[in-house]
């Protein structure tokens, strides 16, 4: 009998790790999650409990991880998303960025596993150049009030790099771009849960600035396809995982208006170093085959019947 290879998720019972979850388990893997519970929820994976294939560790992966038997990969995806969150825990965030990545990559080349990091497109900051390609350097505030997330996801890069030139670590890089669907928390600050939670309470759609900035959304299936092929078949250098179609913020709120029930916008004023205009450029990653395959008006219909029965609306 051919034994399932195994898989370490950090931040596995986050919206994203959940997600890679299930994707493994159905691919066959056995799948270790590891995720201290800090932004991640257990309801993400209880639907995985009776599966012999995954375990949910609760720790915390700044203090190590000391995983038994054979490891053929290790996620490192650990860390909070979204502003709300890495701001409130953002000693955390700068931790997790260092230190787990850290304990993640030592795993990894203990295990003669390969490495992936789960980096982010705002390593590109507030961008100067449109669309964003991978060999962009960025444009990015190290002191501004959303540095201990750029600066953690960029210092990680540079960790797994090192690791990968220095103790010869099978590494892959994604930057990752507005991902969307079920399992994202109601109150994160995000842009979808936002409006989605807004319009279904019946409460305006709070848009930041005068709404012209721009975002490119991904459905969470299409995203997690991507970085299953950048792991099977990527190479060591970034790749951008994201929906190339471009939203500005005011018709996006619209949108979401339309498929929530219709609401009214206010704009409200910008936060200091809100990047104006975000999109990918995926030529990289659409090598290994890969594309966004949800529409936006079928991921938001699922997101939006997620909502309604998380919150019992």
């Amino acid at each position: 009998m051919v034994q399932a290879r195994t898989v370490v998720v950090t931040g596995g019972a986050g919206f994203l790790g959940s997600a890679l979850c299930d994707r493994f388990i159905a691919d066959g893997w056995r799948v270790i999650a590891v995720d201290n519970l800090c932004t991640g929820k257990r309801a993400n994976v209880a639907h995985l409990a009776d599966e012999t294939r995954f375990e949910l560790v609760e720790a915390d992966v700044c203090e190590g991880l000391p995983i038994a038997g054979p490891v053929d990969a290790v996620l490192h995806f650990a860390s909070p998303a979204s502003p709300r969150e890495y701001q409130r825990l953002a000693i955390e965030t700068m931790k997790v960025g260092s230190v787990g990545t850290f304990a993640a990559l030592e795993l990894a080349e203990t295990k003669g596993a390969t490495f992936l990091f789960a980096s982010t497109s705002e390593v590109y900051g507030d961008p100067l150049v449109h669309p964003q390609r991978e060999d962009y350097w960025g444009n990015v505030n190290s002191i501004g009030p959303r540095s201990m997330y750029d600066e953690a996801k960029r210092f990680s890069e540079a960790a797994t790099m090192t690791w990968r030139d220095k103790r010869s670590v099978d590494t892959r890089l994604v930057r990752i771009f507005n991902t969307y669907g079920p399992r994202m928390s109601a109150d994160d600050g995000r842009v979808v849960p936002n409006f989605v939670c807004q319009a279904l309470r019946g409460q305006p759609l709070t848009v930041y600035g005068d709404g012209s900035q721009t975002r490119s959304f991904c459905y969470v299936t299409d995203t997690v396809d991507g970085i299953v092929r950048v792991l099977a078949g990527g190479d060591h250098l970034p790749y951008n995982i994201g929906n190339p179609v471009e939203h500005t913020i005011l018709a996006f709120a619209r949108t979401i208006a339309e498929a929530a029930g219709d609401t009214q916008v206010v704009c409200k004023p910008l936060p200091g170093d809100d990047p104006k205009r975000r999109k990918p450029d995926i030529e990289r990653v659409s090598r290994l085959g890969w594309a966004p395959q949800v529409e936006l008006a079928d991921g938001l219909a699922d997101t939006v019947s997620y909502f309604r029965s998380s919150l019992r609306l």
